[in-house]
């Protein structure tokens, strides 16, 4: 399964962990975001890493 779309749900701690696991797709501002024009297939075991270790469980893809 090819990852196509990555959001970030309302609840965001701002804990960095997604960042510090994949930071060729999310960056750490005042909270998390999610960086467009990325070719989110190259980076789906880190993507999945880091949602699965989200403390709010809010990143979510597709």
């Amino acid at each position: 399964m090819a990852i196509t779309k990555v959001w970030i749900e309302e609840g965001c701690t701002a804990c960095g962990l997604c960042e510090e696991i994949c930071p060729e797709v999310f960056k750490m501002e005042d909270e998390a975001t999610v960086i467009e024009g990325v070719n989110y297939s190259d980076y789906e075991e880190a993507i999945q890493e880091a949602a699965e270790n989200c403390p709010v469980e809010v990143i979510k893809f597709e």
